[in-house]
């Protein structure tokens, strides 16, 4: 061989193609990959290319990571998944030559990371489109001819480094120059929100495209109103036209170009998406979560909202956990939310809908409003008992649907029958109740969303020696701040409001019966319902009377190490310690948290080991991490990812995820805090916001694009503790100031 040499760093689809074919034009090639299976079968057979029905082998220098042993690095192709960069490049950037590169052939935005690394001049851009796929160890099916474009970073001219790159690079296709690689990327990254939304069902993806343009048109939009808000001219490749997609051009020419797009998909040999393969058949975590991080911090950093898109990811990531809820519905859910919204560039979903302009009682009103209320403490007070005798705890599905019972006959007695009633049954959690009520107003905007839980952390038979009390001003039980108070002050808000003749919207109310485990049962019911809303309310119970605009995103992992049994007495040398490993790694994840960012990190559980004279073959570490933005959110991602043992013989395996998405203070969230804020004045009140770390239901409604306030339930404290208690004139209070805000959103 006498061609420049190549490591490969990452050898399935992308990576295992160029190297096959830089190997067949006699360059020395080398493929690194952490899947042992694979490497072992490069090793003995050769790397393998599927054209059709026929083979094509070449033999090539094969490792893992931990054995290679071969010289410096100087020309490396990056193709592991996005979210393993920064793992890749913590082995890569030692071994590279000092004028050695690193070029990015992976999906999405990687070339800032690589370049904290190696530095940006070591560092190439790429973008690449080749449809093939990691068909088993050392065989990678074909997928035909793609597009693959070569430039320096930051649209520096092209050098004599890439057009030699794109020289060798003929040996694969028509490989290309250009300054303005970026232009690609981000057209990619339109066409690849497409292809990541057919991921969400199991049928081919030209089919999926064409049936569902209505979304396939908004996610285009949406990435493209933030590249053109970072100054990027979108370039067209394959049969994606970019100029054709855009939602002010031509409708017919639109169609004519999403004609010949999915025309062209069904010419591909892989018929769905490798989103889909990962998620329906490699059951493993998709990488297009990372590759939007980027995409969706820009578009905050531009005031932009990304709606359908937010909704893909969601998509997605509900299905890392349980890939058989792959269905075309979710496509048919997002078609209604591209145009409910009224979708254009950069905008569309709920945040669309108008917002009042200030409060619509008058301050005498207001005033009225507290008064009707104060008079009704007792009857307010009765209710609160009434639900509190009603135990709940989340782990006894039988309690919870005794209180959903009474709590329906409560609503009917206290409110009337409502429009429409739906009881969404779910196994091993509590019930979701949602009822629709018709307003009163004159506004013919979506509905209010009210949101709120009735299960409690607190045991089954919790009630005989902490029974329900009111002392004076205070009332005190199992349940009473969070949350029942809560709901018992939004139902008493709007029957002020009909007894004293004012107006009222369309509300929904939603409850669930699994908050405070994690909603995992309700949370897809959370979005669909918040995105057919103006904006919710969240009955959370307050922060020392403060609502809450910020709240952090939760994530919930365990780290599982893998070891080697030995002896401790006998053979100590032989094995290989999980729970050594598991030290060190928990040192390493506590290096993680970054508390002036909002970051924080729990090992909460740590259990390893069997006896003490055994070495450990296996340990465990349960996480607790909690994110004040998405920025950190995806810090956390790549560096989870990116996590490698430093004692070779063992392993690791993270699992789990985020629990709960970061609620920012969004513009829509400040303007409805406003009007609260206006709402409260009359009343004496002087309403503060405050961020808190917890995390409720208002994190899934405002990551559907849907503004809400959160906390303005209950005055009290000692949420999950013996001494929880809410106030009386609290629950007054905070009645009459959601009455204000209700009446406001009834006319406007």
């Amino acid at each position: 061989m006498t061609g420049d040499a190549y490591t490969v760093v990452g050898a399935g689809a992308i990576g295992g193609t160029l190297a096959h074919s830089l190997a067949a034009a006699g360059h020395r090639v080398t493929v690194i990959d952490t899947d042992a299976d694979h490497v072992a079968a490069i090793r003995a057979d050769g790397l393998t290319i599927l054209h059709g029905g026929e083979r094509e082998s070449v033999r090539l220098d094969a490792a893992t990571p931990d054995t290679y042993q071969g010289p410096p690095l100087a020309r490396v192709l990056l193709s592991v998944k996005a979210h393993a960069t920064e793992k890749a490049m913590r082995w890569i950037a030692p071994r590279l030559t000092p004028d050695g590169y690193v070029v990015s052939v992976q999906n999405g935005f990687n070339e800032e990371l690589i370049a904290e690394h190696i530095g940006a001049e070591r560092t190439v851009a790429a973008f690449v489109n080749i449809f093939a796929d990691l068909v088993e160890p050392g065989v990678v099916r074909d997928g035909g001819p793609g597009a693959f474009v070569i430039g320096e970073v930051g649209g520096a001219p092209v050098s004599a480094r890439v057009r030699a790159l794109v020289a060798d690079l003929q040996a694969w296709g028509p490989a290309r120059a250009t300054e303005n690689v970026e232009g690609y990327l981000w057209a990619k990254a339109a066409f690849g929100a497409m292809l990541s939304a057919t991921a969400l069902a199991d049928a081919p993806m030209a089919d999926l495209t064409d049936r569902h343009r209505a979304t396939m048109y908004a996610l285009a939009a949406e990435v493209y109103a933030v590249a053109d808000a970072s100054g990027v001219r979108l370039e067209s490749f394959d049969a994606f036209e970019a100029p054709a997609f855009r939602p002010d051009n031509d409708p017919a020419l639109r169609g004519a170009a999403c004609d010949r797009l999915t025309a062209w998909l069904r010419t591909q040999p892989k018929d769905r998406s490798g989103i889909w393969r990962d998620l329906a058949v490699r059951h493993r975590p998709v990488e297009v979560t990372t590759h939007y991080a980027p995409v969706l911090q820009q578009a905050r950093r531009a005031g932009l909202n990304a709606p359908v898109l937010r909704a893909v990811l969601d998509g997605l990531r509900e299905l890392e956990q349980d890939p058989s809820t792959m269905s075309e519905s979710r496509l048919d859910a997002l078609d209604r939310l591209a145009v409910s919204g009224g979708h254009t560039a950069g905008t569309g979903g709920p945040e669309c809908h108008a917002l009042p302009a200030g409060p619509a009682l008058t301050g005498a009103q207001a005033v009225a409003v507290h008064g009707w209320l104060d008079e009704h403490r007792d009857a307010m007070d009765a209710d609160l008992a009434a639900y509190t005798s009603q135990e709940s705890s989340s782990d006894d599905t039988a309690a919870l649907a005794a209180c959903l019972d009474w709590l329906r006959g409560w609503l009917d007695t206290s409110l009337g029958a409502p429009t429409s009633e739906e009881v969404r049954p779910r196994e091993d959690a509590g019930d979701i109740l949602i009822r629709r009520y018709a307003g009163t107003g004159p506004s013919t905007e979506a509905p209010v969303l009210l949101v709120g839980h009735y299960d409690t952390v607190w045991a089954t038979g919790s009630l005989p020696d902490w029974p329900y009390r009111r002392e004076g001003d205070r009332i005190s039980g199992p349940g009473v701040f969070d949350m029942k108070a809560g709901l018992v002050q939004a139902v008493w808000a709007l029957r002020a409001l009909t007894a004293l003749d004012l107006p009222r919207p369309e509300c929904t109310l939603l409850l669930n019966g699994d908050e405070e485990t994690g909603s995992k049962a309700s949370s897809d019911v959370i979005v669909a319902e918040a995105r057919k809303s103006r904006a919710a309310l969240v009955f959370e119970a307050s922060a020392d009377g403060a609502v809450k605009t910020t709240r952090k995103g939760v994530g919930l992992f365990s780290l599982t190490i893998t070891g080697e049994a030995a002896h401790a007495g006998l053979d100590p040398t032989s094995g290989a310690s999980a729970v050594n490993e598991i030290a060190r790694q928990v040192l390493a994840l506590e290096a993680l948290a970054d508390p002036a960012a909002g970051t924080t990190l729990n090992v909460g559980v740590l259990r390893g080991g069997t006896r003490s004279n055994v070495t450990a073959a296996e340990a465990t570490a349960q996480l607790d991490i909690r994110v004040a933005t998405d920025d950190e959110r995806a810090r956390l991602d790549v560096a989870l990812a990116g996590l490698a043992p430093s004692d070779a013989r063992t392993s690791l395996r993270i699992d789990g995820g985020w629990n709960r998405p970061v609620f920012e203070r969004t513009e829509g969230v400040g303007r409805v805090f406003a009007l609260a804020r206006s709402c409260a004045a009359p009343l004496g009140l002087d309403l503060r916001e405050t961020a808190v770390g917890g995390a409720s239901d208002g994190n899934f409604v405002l990551a559907a694009g849907t503004p809400v306030l959160d906390g303005l339930g209950a005055v009290g404290g000692g949420a999950h503790a013996r001494s929880e208690h809410v106030t009386l004139s609290g629950m007054v209070e905070r009645s009459a100031l959601a009455a204000g805000v209700l009446a406001a959103f009834a006319t406007a």
